[in-house]
């Protein structure tokens, strides 16, 4: 049986054809990944640096209530420790005037203890406030980080993608994207998604 070289040609150029419009499909797939990523990315960095500016806010309100609870903690004990002189002072007394004016210095210092005790109290509420805020927003600064690596393998692998023009490829890169995208959206939404192994082990 003789062969048609037309018939041949045609064939080729059919399947020439077919290739490269597969490779347009996945030009085109990946170009449009990498768009959606780019700008996804782009608003979840705007979005962890809100939350990175909130973390330092946090972390200065947090240090400042636990200096001023130091400071009031020590004014507390100072006037403590001037109303057990104070009572000593007294007790070696003859009952005269001078216990009158020694009685108010106990009952001011008594009173100034007993203020900076509560104002210190005040201080180191707002102090664990502002840790358990650091901490929720460190939470979900995680979230944001892992996404941003996640989406910067996937872009990388869609770049590989599109010179070795390789399908299987593409699929690979979909892995790290949909975890990616599933981090970025828990950091968007307020949901509880964190891989704590992952997280220590990066951190």
């Amino acid at each position: 049986m003789d062969i048609d070289a037309l018939e041949t040609v045609e064939s080729v150029k059919e399947k020439n054809a077919l290739e490269a419009a597969a490779i347009r499909r996945l030009n085109g797939a990946v170009a449009i990944s990498v768009a959606l990523l780019a700008t996804f990315m782009a608003i979840c960095k705007v979005k962890d640096d809100n939350i990175v500016q909130a973390m330092q806010q946090a972390q200065a309100h947090m240090i400042d209530n636990w200096g001023f609870y130091q400071a009031r903690n020590i004014r507390q004990e100072i006037a403590e420790s001037n109303v057990i002189q104070l009572q000593a002072v007294k007790s070696g007394m003859v009952a005269s005037a001078d216990t009158q004016t020694i009685d108010a210095m106990i009952a001011q210092q008594q009173q100034q203890a007993k203020s900076q005790e509560e104002k210190k109290a005040a201080l180191k509420q707002q102090a664990e406030d502002a840790e358990k805020a650091y901490n929720d927003l460190n939470f979900v600064d995680d979230q944001f980080d892992l996404s941003d690596a996640l989406l910067a393998i996937a872009v990388a692998l869609m770049a590989i993608t599109a010179l070795t023009e390789l399908w299987w490829l593409f699929f690979l890169a979909l892995v790290p994207t949909f975890f990616g995208v599933l981090m970025g959206l828990s950091g968007l939404l307020g949901w509880s998604i964190h891989p704590d192994g992952l997280v220590k082990l990066l951190s």
